[in-house]
C-alpha cells in the first residue's frame, strides 16, 4: 500500500540521503534473538516475561497463523489491547506477515470501533476478553453484525470464549516446523509502503486514521535512539498507553533497535507505576504529563528509583515547573519530543541539552525535517517571532488513510508542508518554543492571549495541581480568558484574588489576566492525556448563559 502523502521524487530523495533504508522493525527483533537470545525482551505487570528468542518464536508463529487464516498481504489487522506483551508480539507478527497493523486505545468503544474498522476494512481483531470491567468480546460480537468483513476474533489470556481463536494456542503451536526457514521473507514489506495505521486524538467526532510508512517511522525512531543514548542496559517502561505515541514510540519503535528491555504497565495508577519502576529497575519511564503530575503527589522516597536515568514525556504540554520538580525528585533529565499523529515527528530534546532547554522548549528539528514559522498571510517570520509552525520532511506521516483529498485539504498543502496546529517561535540557539495552539488563541479586544504562557506561570502556584486557560465570550471584548483549575488539596483552594495577585507579581500584562476562575475536580479529556479545551469552552459558555438568564 503506497502512502498518500509521498511522491516518488521524495522517496528517492529521502533514500538517497540515507534517511530511509531497506530495514524494517522486525529485523531488530530477529537480530536480538540471535545476539541476545536469553536476554529478557518483553515484560508486563500482569506477569508475562519473554526473552528475545521467545519473542521471535511467538511472533513467527503468529505471522504464520495469519497466513494460514488466509489474511492477504497489506490487509489490516486491529490490535485493541492495553499495555501487554501480546500487543507487541501481535504488531511484530503483522509486519512479518506483510500485514498493516492498527493499534486502538483501550478507551475506544462501539461507535469509534465500528467506524474505524469499517473504514480500513479489517478482517481480524486481537483483544482481551475484558479489561477494567469492560467486556471487549461482547462488544465485538455486537459489532460483527455491522462489520461483515470482520471474520477473525483472536483473544489473549486463558478466558477464551467458544468460537473465537486463542492467542495462546497459536503462539504455543510450533508452526515454524511446517515451513522453510525463510518462508516469511516472501511477505516482507517494502519499507516505503504503509506498515502502520494510527488514530488521531481529535476533540470532536470519530478519530481520523493516519498512514505511516515503515521507513518514516524507522528514521524517526533512530533519531530518538541517538538523542536518548539508548543501549542494551536500558529498561524502557510504557506507563502511557503503548497504542499511542507517548508509550509506544519509545518502547515498540525505539527500544528494540538498542536491544533495550521493554516493560509494560498493564494497569496504571501512580502507586502501581512506582512499584513497577522499582521491581524492574526501569531506566526510562515513558509517560504523559498528567501521569507525571499524579506521580509527583506520591512519596517517592518510599521506593528505590535509583535505576532511573531519564524520564520521557510526550502527548501533552509539560509545564517547566512540573518538569523541574520531576527532574529534581527523580534526579534525571526530562527528554521530550514534539509532533502529532496527523503529521509526524517534528523535534526532539537531546539528553545532553541544558536544563533550561529541556524544560522550556521541545528541542531542535529532527534530521531530515525543514521548519518554518509563518504569519496568518503565509509569510515566513524571522527568528524569535511567534507564528504557526509548519514542517515537512522524512519524518512526515503518510497522510489520511486512502484519502488524498482530506490529506491535502486538512493536513498538508500542495508542497507537502504540514502544521500540527501550534504557535511557536525559534530561539537564538535554534530550539523550538511552543506558545500554544492556534485554535486556542484568545483574542481580547484585538490583543492575542496565548494560554500556554499563563498556564505555565499558574502551575508554579502551590494551590494549583493543573490548569487550563480557555476563551469565554464577552459582548464588548469578544473574548476574555477563563482559568479552569484543579486544586492541590494539600494546600487549599485557590481564590480568584489569589490568582490575580500571583499573576501580577509575575509581571503578566493586565490584558492577559484571566477574568474568571472555575475550580474543578477533573478536566474532560480528548484522549488519555490531552485536555479537551473545546469542551471547557462549551462549559463556561453554557454557565454564563445560565447565569445571564437567571
Amino acid at each position: 500500500m503506497i502512502p498518500v502523502r509521498y511522491s516518488k521524487a521524495e522517496v528517492e530523495e529521502f533514500t538517497a540521503k540515507g534517511y530511509w533504508t531497506n530495514e524494517v522493525f522486525s529485523d531488530f527483533w530477529d537480530r536480538n534473538a540471535k545476539e541476545f537470545p536469553n536476554k529478557e525482551a518483553l515484560v508486563d505487570s500482569k506477569g508475562t516475561r519473554l526473552t528475545w528468542l521467545q519473542a521471535k518464536k511467538q511472533s513467527d508463529r503468529l505471522a504464520l497463523a495469519f497466513i494460514e487464516l488466509g489474511i492477504p498481504q497489506d490487509a489490516r489487522v486491529v490490535v485493541h489491547l492495553p499495555n501487554c506483551v501480546e500487543g507487541f508480539i501481535a504488531r511484530v507478527a503483522c509486519e512479518k506477515a506483510g500485514i498493516v497493523s492498527m493499534t486502538l486505545m483501550h478507551t475506544l468503544r462501539h461507535k469509534e470501533c465500528q467506524e474505524i474498522i469499517s473504514l480500513i476494512e479489517a478482517t481480524t481483531v486481537i483483544i482481551s476478553r475484558s479489561y477494567r470491567n469492560f467486556d471487549y468480546y461482547e462488544m465485538y460480537q455486537e459489532l460483527k453484525e455491522q462489520l461483515p468483513l470482520l471474520k477473525n476474533i483472536i483473544v489473549i489470556g486463558e478466558d477464551v470464549p467458544k468460537g473465537v481463536i486463542s492467542f495462546e494456542d497459536i503462539v504455543n503451536d510450533p508452526l515454524e516446523e511446517k515451513y522453510p526457514v525463510d518462508y516469511l521473507t516472501k511477505r516482507r514489506f517494502d519499507p516505503t509502503h504503509v506498515g502502520f495505521l494510527s488514530t488521531t486524538t481529535g476533540t470532536t467526532g470519530v478519530p481520523k486514521v493516519v498512514e505511516y510508512s515503515i521507513a518514516a517511522r524507522l528514521w524517526s525512531s533512530k533519531t530518538h535512539v541517538r538523542n536518548w543514548k539508548l543501549s542494551p542496559k536500558d529498561v524502557l517502561c510504557a506507563v502511557a498507553p503503548a497504542a499511542g505515541a507517548a508509550g509506544g514510540t519509545p518502547t515498540y519503535f525505539c527500544a528494540p533497535q538498542a536491544a533495550a528491555k521493554i516493560v509494560l504497565l498493564y494497569d496504571y495508577s501512580a502507586q502501581n507505576a512506582l512499584e513497577f519502576f522499582e521491581k524492574e529497575k526501569v531506566t526510562i519511564p515513558c509517560v504523559v504529563p498528567a501521569q507525571l503530575a499524579m506521580i509527583m503527589q506520591e512519596s517517592l522516597e518510599k521506593y528505590d528509583l535509583s535505576s532511573i536515568r531519564a524520564i520521557r514525556s510526550a502527548g501533552g504540554y509539560l509545564s517547566p515547573t512540573l518538569a523541574e520538580e520531576v527532574e529534581q525528585r527523580f534526579n534525571g533529565p526530562i527528554i521530550s519530543t514534539y509532533g502529532s499523529q496527523d503529521t509526524g515527528s517534528v523535534t526532539g530534546i537531546n539528553i545532553n541539552d541544558s536544563a533550561e532547554k529541556r524544560r522550556t522548549t521541545v528541542g531542535k528539528p529532527l534530521p531530515g525535517n525543514q521548519i518554518r514559522i509563518v504569519d496568518d498571510d503565509g509569510n515566513v517570520l524571522p527568528q524569535g517571532e511567534v507564528g504557526q509552525l509548519y514542517f515537512r520532511g522524512a519524518q512526515n506521516s503518510g497522510g489520511y488513510y486512502r484519502d488524498p483529498v482530506k490529506t491535502f485539504a486538512e493536513a498538508y498543502d500542495s508542497e507537502g508542508w504540514a502544521s500540527p496546529g501550534d504557535l511557536a517561535k525559534i530561539d537564538d540557539d535554534g530550539f523550538i518554543m511552543i506558545v500554544g495552539r492556534k485554535k486556542d488563541i484568545i483574542i481580547r479586544g484585538g490583543q492575542n492571549i496565548y494560554p500556554g504562557e499563563i498556564e505555565n506561570i499558574l502551575m508554579a502556584h502551590s494551590k494549583v495541581s493543573n490548569v487550563a486557560i480557555v476563551a469565554m465570550p464577552d459582548k464588548i471584548m469578544g473574548e476574555k480568558a477563563c482559568a479552569f483549575v484543579i486544586p492541590n488539596n494539600k494546600e487549599g483552594v485557590l481564590t480568584f484574588e489569589e490568582m490575580v495577585n500571583f499573576l501580577n507579581e509575575k509581571k503578566l500584562a493586565k490584558y492577559k489576566l484571566p477574568e474568571h476562575l472555575e475550580i474543578v475536580d477533573t478536566f474532560p479529556l480528548a484522549s488519555d492525556s490531552k485536555v479537551n479545551k473545546s469542551r471547557l469552552r462549551e462549559i463556561i459558555t453554557a454557565k454564563m448563559e445560565e447565569e445571564k438568564i437567571s
